[in-house]
């Protein structure tokens, strides 16, 4: 029997049956050497887990870059994670990119030019300490700082809040800096680092608990993965690090037939997102608003005159980061514009 629902991206109304549609299972998928791939999106790499559409994954995530910069500033192995030291001592196959991604995980019946839906339940810390930094030469202004930074945070187990230096707080806001599919075949092994029409590095500090990505489709399962956990970061990411760390957390998967997108989208519970991603911050803006045009046409039955002027009367466009060698922009439009 053919059933309709809600898509959840911008409130698409999809016909068609959903792919295993039995009673939906949770997944635990744990960091080990097994479930991670280091520094990459690739097709090649074979699926850790398999899920149907609408079950859930509980997962564990790794430190970008492993566990060099916690030993340097003097965190001891007693308060690291096992699992993470077993990781960092186990896979050797690491790069081009900086991120320990866990998965991949194969979505039954995800085709190419189907979408996987992704709603982010839950978050959480997996070690309650993390680092910033930046590297010589490193940042958006890199002629500033031909010099390395480094800095240890800590917070204590429920903490909502971090202690910058004295004066200074700053409130956690958990979230996965890359969530991604695998590329096409012919694309071959892309970088963990630049974002692009797969998703992965994002660094969308808006994708918190709550938020719901949406990735297209290039491969049979669609190979999901994700990784970077971050405590906090402002839009920009100017020093090319978040408060990086170890993140858990519960995701669930949903996948929609037949429906086609050019780039990732995203929404929260009080926004629809598109986002632009390009080496030119120009274009990344032009592709951001771009994709937000098409939304209000195709699914808000709005003429493209009107959805351009309704994008420049009621749309912010962020800086989602800009160093990452592909920039990234993303427009946000209030849903309580539409009755």
């Amino acid at each position: 029997m053919t059933r309709r629902f809600a898509a959840g991206i911008f409130t698409i109304l999809i016909a068609g049956v959903v792919a295993g549609a039995q009673t939906p299972r949770v997944h635990e998928l744990k960091v080990s050497p097994d479930t991670i791939h280091w520094g990459y999106y690739d097709a090649r790499v074979k699926p850790v887990l398999r899920v149907a559409s609408g079950d859930r994954v509980r997962f564990e995530t790794m430190i970008a870059g492993g566990l060099t910069r916690f030993r340097m500033l003097g965190v001891s192995d007693n308060e690291i994670p096992a699992q993470l030291r077993a990781v960092e001592q186990a896979i050797s196959d690491r790069g081009p990119g900086a991120h320990p991604m866990t998965g991949p995980i194969f979505v039954d019946g995800a085709e190419a030019g189907d979408t996987i839906e992704v709603r982010i339940l839950s978050i959480g810390f997996l070690h309650d300490f993390g680092i910033n930094a930046f590297a010589p030469g490193g940042g958006t202004i890199p002629e500033e700082f031909p010099y390395a930074g480094l800095k240890l945070f800590r917070w204590t187990k429920g903490a909502t809040s971090v202690t910058f230096g004295p004066g200074i707080t700053l409130p956690l806001a958990p979230f996965f800096g890359s969530i991604g599919v695998a590329p096409p075949p012919l694309a071959g092994r892309l970088s963990s680092r630049a974002p692009g029409w797969h998703g992965g590095n994002l660094d969308n500090k808006d994708l918190v608990a709550g938020s719901t990505l949406y990735l297209p489709v290039h491969v049979a399962g669609g190979l999901l993965s994700i990784g970077d956990g971050h405590a906090l970061q402002g839009h920009g990411e100017v020093t090319g690090t978040a408060l990086e760390t170890s993140l858990t957390g519960e995701v669930e998967v949903r996948l929609h037939k037949g429906q086609r997108l050019k780039w990732p989208r995203a929404e929260t519970p009080t926004h629809y997102i598109a986002m632009g991603l390009d080496e030119d911050l120009d274009q990344a803006a032009a592709h951001a608003v771009r994709e937000l045009v098409a939304f209000l046409v195709a699914e808000k039955k709005m003429t493209r005159d009107d959805a351009y002027m309704l994008c420049s009367l009621a749309a912010d466009l962020h800086v989602t980061q800009v160093v990452d060698a592909t920039k990234g922009v993303h427009a946000s439009l209030a849903k309580s514009l539409f009755r």
